[in-house]
């Protein structure tokens, strides 16, 4: 606890700094996106959604949660994301959503959550969002419930495996309509994390590397 104290105070004065940005979420990006002219902005059209990263205590060590999406007829079919989703007129702000949103599909109570900070948005050209991640600290573990609608299945990550270089892979993906190809992965406890997740959490792994 008192290590995720510190590293929870740690975290938030490197979020106040210049963040590492785009560079360091491309580490993880697919050559496909690389191709993508996001480089020129984000469009006006673009929807904003918030997602939760959220560090815990649990078995002498610290972690995050994850989610593996439903498969359906769709982009995202039973791809892993961190909770989160779109932003509603009811929300303060985008921290706001990202709590909501993990309340909602994975039942962390908003009163649990002490804020951090927030990282660099990522713009994710299929779904045309722009995704703000918010990093977050719990004193205990949440007792996760997940909804069946949305999450077929919470996936918890200790940090130290997440830091770990052998878990940083590339790995041939199934895609939508039956096509795959290569990604750089986060490859843990045989789940594939790839994608715009991928992308949110290697400015997230970076920033830890920098502040040890």
């Amino acid at each position: 606890m008192k290590d995720l104290k510190f590293l929870a105070e740690k975290l938030s004065e490197r979020l106040k700094q210049p963040l590492p940005g785009l560079e360091s979420q491309l580490i993880m990006a697919s050559k496909k996106r690389l191709k993508f002219p996001f480089r020129n902005g984000t469009p006006a059209s673009a929807r904003p959604s918030g997602v939760l990263i959220l560090l815990y205590p649990h078995l002498e060590d610290i972690f995050f949660v994850l989610m593996r999406r439903p498969d359906y007829t769709g982009v995202h079919s039973g791809q892993i994301s961190l909770p989160g989703g779109k932003f509603e007129p009811e929300d303060r702000d985008i921290i706001a959503t990202a709590i909501r949103e993990a309340r909602e599909e994975v039942g962390i109570m908003p009163s649990a959550v002490n804020i951090i900070g927030k990282l660099t948005p990522l713009y994710i050209p299929p779904s045309n969002y722009i995704v703000t991640p918010v990093a977050g600290w719990s004193d205990q573990r949440p007792e996760f419930v997940s909804d069946p609608r949305e999450v077929d299945e919470i996936i918890e990550v200790k940090l130290t495996d997440f830091l770990d270089e052998r878990h940083v892979q590339t790995r041939r993906i199934k895609l939508f309509m039956g096509l795959s190809a290569n990604f750089p992965c986060y490859y843990i406890d045989r789940n594939i994390i790839w994608g715009a997740t991928a992308m949110i959490l290697s400015e997230f792994r970076v920033i830890l590397k920098e502040i040890g």
